[in-house]
Order: structure tokens, then C-alpha cells, then sequence
């Protein structure tokens, strides 16, 4: 058996001190991102790797020619179903959110055949089910997994958020605890939300829809419609708009139809979402008021289905106006902001998935103002989330065929 030189051992054995040195001070200098666990994805991109959580395409398959880049769409998982939500573990591995009430792991680029153990009860009916999931911005070091879902309960079902941890050994959520419940229940179908998301200050937003009661958004005694901001335990923050005075204490901002997408701005940790309007009158908007009125159903840029006036009013004082709205309604779902450096020529710019007009939306911001908005992958299929994930890669989710997929730029 060879041995080595007494130097090369040396400089060996240094390597090896030296490796996990060097990946403490990265997670420590990029641990405020979180939308993504890292504020950083350039350092997180070195980190991970461009294969961590699957290996590019073999073949390229066909060039999708954009304004700022051009690129390719690979599929990297099949057979999910109506995927909602996705959280990209520090493991390599993927969780996936089912709306019929599963959890499903990604391992090793594979779908495992057995959902995750664990999971409560889901009211699966109508828009509601399994919505969404996020990993605590820590979770390195404490393994919470946030999910929000459709609870049943007496007068029909409520969007929840609980919190638990994986445990790979049983394949199983543990520890499992409820830190929210909406109120009331309803037996209506729709709008559930629910996105989740930390802002950059380490609170906890999501989001309940109206629940089909229109004017419960405008009642702040009622969690519907609302923007929901707590502490990561759920307990609730002292400086929140309502805390000793009429309203729940809970709510951060109300007044928002049904919102569907939700992401943190990585330069300014502010809550940004995205919300479904009626027939027409979807909406970006940002949140950085604590206690705002958006409005919803007293202004709106829709009209019902049917074509009817719900208000003659698009702005009143007090409320708050949209970044910009799609009417015609695109039916926006899940949104990211792009900060890898894989994209520069998006980077800064929202990214919105759309389910009734099947594509991705990119918008161009200066600041909180709108400046232009392309259009991309049409007809592609009703995309549900859009994720940057840490290794710098952004992932979609297509429920019309139960894929997650991923954009990988030309000459990757």
C-alpha cells in the first residue's frame, strides 16, 4: 500500500479543517433569506451544486426564446397528481404537497411510492386540500416544516397552519403542532389561500381567502381575506395593527380576495402576494403597512362572472391600491422573486405562475413600481407554484399533467 508524502497529507488534513469551516461562515452570512433559506443564492449555488437536487437534462429538448434569455424546460418529477406547494430540504430531498391531502418526498430525483406519514386530516373539496409549505428559516438548526390545509370542523372546514418535523427513519412528520386556526367555518369550497412565507425580520405571514363571502373580507373580526402575520411558534407579535383594539390580533393586513402567491423580496425582506380576483381584477401588491385595507370587495378592477357590477369603485381613501392588476385575469398562483445569478437577466424580477391563462409571468419592478410584464411557456399547462430553489434553479409545478419541472438556462 502507498502511502503519501508527509507534505501532501499536511495540506490534505488542512482541507478537510478547512471544508466545513468555510460552510459554517457561508450559512452564516447568508442566513436571511426566506423565501429560500439563503439571502444569497449565488453562495448557496456553490454550496449545493448544480445537480443537488437533480441532474440536468441529457438532452436539451426545445429552446424557449424570451425577451432577456433563452432556456430550456426540463421535467424533473411526474406522476404528483395536483402538486400545491414545494420545499427544497437541505438533504437533497423535495417535499411536494398534494391538494388531495398528501405528502409526497422527492429522494435521489424519485418520487417515494409512500406518502409522508403524519399529515392531519384534510377537508379535500372543492379548492381546498393540502395547500401550501415552507421550511422555518433556521431549519438547519431546529427542522421546522410550516403547512397550511383546508381543517375540517363543525360548519365545514378553515385554512390551518401547523408546523412539524420530518423524520426521515419513519418517513413521517413529528412533533406535529397547530399554531393557527381560521375563523369561521364554512362549508363553502372556495378560497383557502394559502401561501406561506417569512418575511426578513423572521415573522410568519399567510394568507385566507374569503372563503366565497365576499364581505367578510372588509370585517376584521374575521380571518377571512386577511394577511396573517405571527410570531414563528404562533403566537402573536405585540406591535400587530389590532392587538388592543377592535379586530384580530392576528391580522396584518385585510381586504384581499383570495390570495395565491406570496414571496419575500430578497433586498428588502418585505411580503409581497399575489391575489385572484373576481372576473378580471387580479392583483401584485406589497406589504409594508401593518393594518392596510386592499380594498376587496369595495374597490376591484372586476366585475362578477356573470358580467354583473360588484362596485363602481376601483380606489377609495383608506384603501390601498395594486401594483398592477391582469384584467383580463390570468388566475395567478405561485410566485418567487429571481436573485441567481443563473438568470441575470431577470434578477429582481417577480415571477407568477398563472392557472386559467397556463403560463409564467414575469413582472419588471423599479422599487414597488411596475415598469413591464412579459408572458412565457403559454399553454403550457395550470401552473401552481414557482419556486427559486437553493441551488439557484427556479422549479414550476403543473398540475395539468402532476409534474415538477425546472428552467435551465441555454448553454447550462
Amino acid at each position: 500500500m502507498k502511502t503519501l508524502p508527509i507534505y501532501t497529507a499536511l495540506l490534505l488534513f488542512a482541507a478537510v479543517l478547512f471544508l466545513p469551516l468555510k460552510g459554517c461562515a457561508e450559512a452564516t452570512e447568508t442566513d436571511t433569506d426566506t423565501e429560500n433559506g439563503t439571502t444569497d443564492t449565488n453562495g448557496s449555488s456553490e454550496e449545493f451544486g448544480s445537480s443537488f437536487y437533480f441532474p440536468l437534462p441529457d438532452s436539451e429538448g426545445d429552446l424557449i426564446e424570451t425577451e432577456e434569455m433563452n432556456f430550456y424546460v426540463q421535467t424533473v418529477a411526474e406522476g404528483l397528481g395536483v402538486p400545491w406547494g414545494m420545499a427544497f430540504l437541505p438533504s437533497g430531498e423535495v417535499l411536494i404537497t398534494q391538494r388531495d391531502g398528501n405528502l409526497r418526498l422527492i429522494r435521489e430525483a424519485e418520487v417515494v411510492s409512500e406518502p409522508v406519514g403524519g399529515v392531519p386530516e384534510v377537508w379535500a373539496q372543492g379548492q381546498g386540500g393540502l395547500l401550501d409549505i415552507e421550511l422555518h428559516p433556521n431549519h438547519e438548526d431546529n427542522g421546522w416544516i410550516y403547512i397550511s390545509y383546508s381543517k375540517p370542523g363543525d360548519g365545514g372546514a378553515q385554512t390551518a397552519v401547523v408546523r412539524a418535523r420530518f423524520d426521515a427513519d419513519s418517513h413521517s412528520l413529528t412533533d406535529l403542532e397547530e399554531i393557527y386556526e381560521g375563523t369561521p367555518f364554512s362549508s363553502r369550497r372556495q378560497h383557502f389561500g394559502s401561501r406561506i412565507g417569512f418575511d426578513g425580520d423572521g415573522y410568519l405571514f399567510f394568507s385566507i381567502g374569503d372563503r366565497g363571502a365576499m364581505d367578510t373580507a372588509q370585517d376584521i373580526n374575521s380571518s377571512n381575506g386577511t394577511l396573517i402575520r405571527l410570531y414563528d411558534d404562533g403566537s402573536i407579535p405585540e406591535d400587530n395593527p389590532f392587538v388592543g383594539s377592535e379586530g384580530l390580533d392576528e391580522i396584518y393586513a385585510y381586504g384581499l380576495r383570495n390570495i395565491q402567491g406570496l414571496a419575500v423580496h430578497p433586498e428588502t425582506g418585505v411580503v409581497w402576494t399575489n391575489l385572484h380576483g373576481p372576473r378580471g381584477g387580479d392583483e401584485l401588491n406589497y406589504h409594508d403597512k401593518p393594518g392596510a385595507n386592499y380594498g376587496w370587495p369595495e374597490i376591484t378592477y372586476g366585475v362578477n362572472y356573470n358580467g354583473t357590477t360588484i362596485t363602481e369603485h376601483t380606489e377609495m381613501e383608506g384603501m390601498e391600491q395594486p401594483v398592477m392588476h391582469w384584467t383580463p385575469s390570468i388566475a395567478p398562483s405561485g410566485m418567487t422573486f429571481v436573485s441567481s445569478d443563473k438568470y441575470p437577466g431577470w434578477q429582481g424580477d417577480a415571477l407568477n405562475g398563472a392557472l386559467a391563462y397556463q403560463l409564467i409571468s414575469r413582472i419588471v419592478l423599479d422599487g414597488t413600481e411596475y415598469v413591464h410584464e412579459e408572458r412565457f411557456l403559454e399553454g403550457i399547462g395550470r401552473i401552481r407554484d414557482v419556486h427559486e430553489a437553493p441551488d439557484g434553479y427556479i422549479y414550476f409545478t403543473n398540475e395539468s399533467n402532476g409534474t415538477l419541472n425546472r428552467i435551465v438556462p441555454a448553454g447550462e
